[in-house]
């Protein structure tokens, strides 16, 4: 049969007129247009839509999708050192396989796979996640790190009734972007500077915008340019005299060998799963959860579903169901929720449980040193061409800022030369950073050889 001649099969209603027609006998209906006979007809287009040729078949599509996908250029075909919120981490086929099944990847937020195990799923996630982070609740994964840094920002504020926030200026300006929309005007965000040295919050800033109005001081470890936030405990001891919550933003993979936030004060924890086993994707892959201690005071200001473990009638016997499902938008009257519960991205959240499952404690330590071990080998080999210098001197964990002021080309200039090498160089930070001024983030984990590295030390030496 040629691809023109190919027909649907006769159980779709449109395909086959005999079809169509037996099913509007049985409703008592003599055309489609009956159907919607209670349509304004002012509303009704009486045009065609301007629209291409539909194709004849599936195939036709398939083979017109793939060739527009084949335009695309992802980092499987160069070598990329791009990062800055989006991490290429290795991810073991079993993620793949566990997210591609059907009982999860084509349910949504909704009840449809409950009896397939979602609840039990997503409670070993939680219980993962908590263990990584070193709290005891988490939430079921909702949109990304920027959604979860504002709404724990939101959930700190409720818990200290307090209405201003401090966020570090040395922070991603998309995310702070997403807080301030998310938080005006009932919250009243103000950043605070960085040291130019260290590039972390600066301490005596801090200490002069602290005041009892002051709900949330929020910052970032790893922060947004790389570095770990030297000052952390100070951070935290700074806000808690002053009365105020301390929200952590972190990178999960970095957990297997740096000290997790409530061990220097923090009070919520928050940040984005995505390098845990889920793929970069354009627009997509983002996964962001909350986390504190297991105390009611938190607990029912969380605004996003929990899955906890509980007893049932039978006795010896164990279900997996919300906890507090009436503080969520879904289980009380919307206008008393403490936020909205809006658009969930559960299936990234199984697939960084499997992930974490997978790789277990030992494997979280090992990930992490390699990661910072690649890190610094490559920080070191760049930072000793001529011209280029780290614009940081604090501990970093897979990000460095590498200024290229001295070199007399522009962070763009050097990026386009890396490209016509297969090489996805830094981010440029002179548009989000102007006083850095030259200035490109780079990235390195446990994908990158030494090879790698070192390809990438020779183009920029042949480019500058």
């Amino acid at each position: 049969m040629s691809v023109k001649g190919f027909k649907s099969h006769p159980y779709i209603p449109n395909s086959v007129p005999e079809v169509e027609q037996e099913m509007l006998r049985e409703l008592g209906l003599h055309s489609i247009e009956e159907l919607h006979e209670e349509v304004p007809d002012e509303i009704i287009l009486k045009e065609s839509i301007n629209l291409p040729e539909a194709f004849g078949s599936e195939y036709e599509l398939r083979r017109h999708v793939e060739g527009l996908l084949k335009k695309n250029e992802s980092c499987a075909d160069y070598l990329n050192f791009l990062g800055a919120g989006c991490y290429q981490h290795y991810v073991p086929a079993i993620c793949d396989e566990i997210s591609g099944k059907g009982e999860f990847l084509t349910a949504y937020g909704g009840e449809s796979y409950n009896d397939f195990g979602r609840f039990q799923t997503l409670f070993e996630f939680e219980s993962m996640v908590a263990e990584l982070v070193d709290m005891e609740v988490v939430n079921v994964p909702t949109m990304d790190y920027s959604q979860a840094a504002a709404s724990a920002i939101r959930m700190g504020c409720r818990v200290a009734n307090r209405t201003a926030v401090l966020v570090p200026s040395a922070m991603d300006p998309e995310k702070l972007a997403v807080i301030r929309n998310y938080c005006t005007p009932d919250l009243l965000i103000e950043e605070v500077a960085a040291n130019n040295e260290t590039g972390c919050m600066d301490i005596a800033d801090l200490r002069a915008k602290l005041s009892e109005n002051v709900g949330v001081v929020y910052f970032e470890n790893p922060a947004y340019l790389g570095m770990l936030e030297i000052n952390a405990r100070e951070i935290a001891e700074a806000a808690h005299q002053a009365g105020a919550q301390c929200v952590v933003g972190v990178d999960p993979i970095s957990m297997g060998v740096i000290a997790p936030p409530r061990a220097y004060g923090a009070d919520i924890v928050c940040g984005d799963v995505q390098p845990l086993g889920i793929h970069m994707n354009y627009g997509g892959g983002q996964c962001g959860f909350m986390a504190t201690m297991d105390d009611p005071k938190y607990v029912l200001e969380f605004p996003s579903r929990l899955f906890g473990i509980c007893q049932t009638k039978e006795p010896g016997e164990y279900a997996f169901g919300d906890v507090a499902y009436d503080r969520t938008s879904f289980g009380h009257l919307r206008d008393k929720a403490k936020e909205y519960v809006g658009t969930q991205t559960a299936l990234w959240g199984i697939t960084a449980g499997v992930y974490l499952a997978t790789m277990g404690p030992r494997g979280m330590q090992e990930v992490g040193q390699t990661i910072m071990q690649n890190a610094q080998y490559a920080a070191g080999r760049l930072a000793a061409l001529k011209n280029v210098s780290l614009r940081f001197e604090t501990p970093f964990f897979e990000e460095f800022v590498l200024d290229f002021g001295k070199t007399g080309k522009t962070v763009a200039e050097i990026n386009r030369a890396l490209l016509a090498r297969g090489i996805f160089g830094g981010k440029d930070l002179s548009r989000d950073f102007p006083k850095l001024g030259q200035c490109a983030m780079y990235c390195v984990t446990e994908v990158h050889t030494r090879e790698d590295m070192d390809t990438l030390v020779s183009a920029l030496s042949e480019i500058l």
